[in-house]
């Protein structure tokens, strides 16, 4: 079994070293990801210049490779041919935040495991859900057991054609979860300003800054099940066809 391992973080980061670990009890693991944070970079194909790739070394002494190019990217390049054996799954995460209702479409951790959909192959994608002031080094290891459980049942199980699932895990210890519980997308509530400036010239830049966005705590969605203790596992699919709509728009005259 051959596992592909990426995240949005950045190839250095503690949450992608913790998910690779947890995989080497699966099956053989490359590590392929971007070599900077890439974080609410959204689905990326990168295709104004050239990709480099060059090999890294993780903290604990495992080869890697990083990429200049989006989390996406790292995929592709991965399933195109720079990794020339065969790869059966692509895990990306642990993200160091929940990635929950629309922040899927932002996510360069869920957008990696819709490239590998795309490519033909299942994708998984692990968050944690981190406490909001939480300071010093976060602890991944459950949510690291968590993936490679998910990660062990889609390759017993496997998943229906296009479909990825989306992970996320509550800030627990691994015998304090209440359990696993299959989710539908909430409602993220999202809480940005806008932080006008002027730089030395005189001219206006901007940041789009605000409070860290909130959830709707709803029975049955990823958000609820996160907050009641529950692993949230969410089946994502990439057809975003609205056919609740598509009947009554049929009737509109054209």
């Amino acid at each position: 079994m051959h596992i592909l391992v990426t995240n949005d973080d950045g190839v250095q980061a503690p949450g992608l070293l913790a998910l690779a670990q947890a995989m080497r009890q699966i099956g053989k693991v490359t590590i392929f990801a971007p070599d900077r944070n890439w974080s609410a970079s959204g689905h990326v194909k990168t295709m104004d210049r050239p990709l480099r790739v060059h090999e890294v070394t993780l903290a604990d002494g495992s080869p890697a490779l990083a990429t200049d190019g989006a989390p996406s990217d790292s995929v592709a390049l991965a399933l195109l041919g720079v990794v020339k054996e065969k790869i059966d799954l692509v895990v990306s995460g642990i993200n160091p935040h929940e990635n929950i209702g629309h922040d899927v479409t932002y996510s360069g951790t869920v957008t990696a495991a819709m490239e590998a959909v795309i490519g033909g192959l299942p994708g998984i994608a692990v968050s944690l859900h981190s406490p909001e002031d939480f300071h010093g080094a976060l602890d991944y290891s459950t949510a690291a057991q968590v993936a490679r459980r998910v990660a062990e049942k889609v390759l017993a199980e496997g998943l229906p054609e296009r479909v990825l699932l989306n992970v996320n895990v509550p800030y627990l210890k691994e015998n304090e979860l209440k359990g696993f519980l299959v989710t539908r997308q909430g409602l993220r509530l999202y809480r940005d300003a806008l932080d006008a400036r002027k730089d030395p010239r005189g001219k206006p830049y901007y940041w789009i800054g605000g409070e860290f966005p909130i959830g709707v705590d709803e029975e049955g969605t990823d958000y609820g099940a996160l907050k009641a203790g529950y692993v949230s596992i969410t089946p994502l699919q990439l057809d975003l066809t609205a056919r609740q709509a598509m009947e009554g728009m049929k009737k509109w005259e054209w």
